[in-house]
């Protein structure tokens, strides 16, 4: 889980009341939830999950349950996506080898965002988190031109991916997905085209749903005082 120290907590506190204050379920329902992932083409295994308890030697134990391998260094692409209760964005690939500052974000991904929000919505609110590409004053002042309505940089929880859709939705479902894909990709290309792939098939009644319990989210923040809220979900 994100690191909540006294400081974040307080600031996630006050900021989770504003918002639920600030924004109804109609509100929510034009909400923009917009994140980025890196997504590898050797995922993450957590080994943990996979136990052999024996008493005795391992002799008899296939070796396929004992030895988990994967790449140490593989190669990924990352995305930047949105999600609403009207519906998906694009997913969209950030060049490679790209840092991305209030510049790039600017100039290259935040208007790809802003075009796939108008394509749904005419009138919507655009979320983004406090990275320091967002929290930009160049980036703050673009949305103030280019955009009807935004969560600006003091008004969203700080370490907050449990509050947002595709932190806590939406990436865990493109990568379980991913999980079951066969055959995987080899390249960077081919990844590009199965994330794709699999962006366009996720459903969104269950996305709806997730856009749906920011509020819920919102309240299990305050009643943990700003402090985490996983081990309060159902």
């Amino acid at each position: 889980m994100q690191v909540i120290n006294e400081a974040t907590r307080s600031k996630r506190l006050t900021r989770s009341e504003k918002l639920s204050r600030r924004l109804t379920v109609q509100d929510i329902k034009q909400v923009f939830f917009t994140d980025e992932k890196i997504f590898y083409l050797s995922p993450p295994i957590n080994s943990q999950n996979n136990r052999v308890w024996s008493a005795g030697k391992k002799r008899d134990i296939r070796a396929k349950r004992l030895l988990v391998q994967r790449a140490k260094f593989s190669k990924h692409v990352m995305v930047s996506a949105e999600v609403s209760y009207a519906g998906k964005g694009r997913l969209h690939f950030v060049d490679e080898k790209v840092k991305i500052n209030a510049e790039y974000y600017t100039t290259d991904l935040l208007p790809k965002l802003i075009e796939d929000c108008e394509s749904l919505l005419p009138q919507y609110i655009f979320q983004q988190d406090g990275a320091p590409a967002h929290t930009a004053r160049q980036t703050q002042e673009w949305l103030s031109l280019n955009c009807p309505d935004f969560i600006n940089k003091d008004e969203w929880p700080p370490n907050s991916p449990d509050l947002n859709p595709l932190d806590f939705h939406v990436w865990s479902a493109m990568l379980h997905k991913y999980q079951e894909y066969h055959p995987k990709p080899t390249t960077k290309e081919e990844l590009k085209m199965v994330l794709n792939e699999i962006w366009d098939s996720l459903p969104q009644e269950p996305i709806q749903k997730a856009v749906l319990s920011f509020r819920k989210q919102l309240q299990l923040c305050i009643q943990s005082n700003g402090g985490h809220i996983e081990h309060r979900l159902p």
